[in-house]
C-alpha cells in the first residue's frame, strides 16, 4: 500500500473522503469477521441487539448459563469500545499521528491470533466457544468505537440496522414530491452523497460477509489472516512515523 495512502486512511488528519474509504474497508472486515465467526461458533458477534434479546429469552427459558455467555459478550463489546477510547486519547494527548492507527493494529493482531490459533483452540472442550465469542465481540466493539470517533458518529461499520434505516430515510426524501412550495417550510431534499455512502457501507458489509463465509468454509480459521494483513497495511505507516519520531528525539537528547 502506498505510504501516502496509509497516512491518509489511518493518520490523525482526517478528510471526508478518507473516512468514507476507511469506513468501507472496516465494514468489509466486520462483515467477513461476523460471517466467518458465525460458522466457527454459530453466533453473530457484530451487533448487540440480538445478544441482548437472546439474554432476555434465556432468562425467560431458565437457561442461565446462556445468559452468562450473553453478559460476557456484551461486556466484551463494551470493553473493546473503551480500549479504543483509551488508545485514541492516549495518542491524542501525546500528539501522536497514530491515534487512529493503534486500535487498527490491535484489531489486526487479535484477528491474526484468531486465524493462527483458532483451529488448535477449537479442540479445547467447553472453552473455545465462549472465549471466541468474547474475542470477536471485543474486536467489533474496538472497531465500531474507532470509526465512530474519527467520523464523529457519521459512520458505523459493525451493524447494518442503522445503516439500512438511514438508507430508507434518504430514499423517502429522494422520492418525496414537494408539490407547491409552502412559505416558511423548507423543501424536502435527499442528501445523495450520504445515500451513496450508506449504500457503499451496506454493500461492503454484505460482500465482506460473503467473502468471510466462503473463506472460512474453504480455508478455515486462517481466512482471517488476510483481513489482519489488510488492517496492518493501512495502519502501519502512522505507527512507524511515531516510532521514528521518538527514536530521533532520543538520539538528539
Amino acid at each position: 500500500m502506498p505510504i501516502d495512502l496509509s497516512r491518509r486512511l489511518a493518520g490523525r488528519t482526517r478528510s471526508p473522503r478518507a473516512n468514507r474509504q476507511l469506513g468501507c474497508l472496516l465494514a468489509f472486515v466486520a462483515g467477513a469477521t461476523n460471517a466467518g465467526g458465525f460458522l466457527a461458533v454459530h453466533q453473530y458477534t457484530s451487533h448487540m441487539t440480538g445478544i441482548v434479546s437472546a439474554m432476555a429469552d434465556n432468562i425467560a427459558l431458565g437457561t442461565y448459563d446462556l445468559v452468562l455467555g450473553g453478559i460476557g459478550a456484551l461486556l466484551s463489546f463494551i470493553v473493546g469500545a473503551a480500549v479504543t477510547a483509551v488508545l485514541v486519547n492516549y495518542a491524542r494527548h501525546r500528539r501522536l499521528t497514530s491515534e487512529y492507527a493503534l486500535p487498527l493494529i490491535l484489531e489486526a493482531v487479535l484477528l491474526l491470533c484468531f486465524g493462527m490459533l483458532g483451529a488448535r483452540l477449537s479442540q479445547v472442550e467447553g472453552l473455545f466457544v465462549p472465549a471466541t465469542v468474547m474475542l470477536l465481540c471485543f474486536i467489533m466493539g474496538l472497531q465500531n468505537a474507532l470509526i465512530t470517533k474519527l467520523s464523529r458518529a457519521e459512520i458505523r461499520t459493525t451493524h447494518i440496522t442503522g445503516i439500512v434505516t438511514d438508507i430508507g430515510i434518504e430514499l423517502g426524501k429522494l422520492f418525496y414530491w414537494n408539490g407547491r412550495h409552502s412559505p416558511g417550510q423548507p423543501r424536502v431534499v435527499s442528501d445523495r452523497s450520504r445515500l451513496a455512502l450508506l449504500t457503499m457501507l451496506a454493500g461492503s458489509f454484505f460482500s465482506g460477509g460473503v467473502v468471510g463465509a466462503l473463506g472460512f468454509k474453504h480455508a478455515g480459521y486462517i481466512a482471517t489472516v488476510p483481513l489482519a494483513v489488510a488492517l496492518i497495511a493501512v495502519a502501519i505507516v502512522p505507527a512507524v512515523d511515531d516510532f521514528m519520531g521518538m527514536y530521533r528525539k532520543r538520539a538528539h537528547s
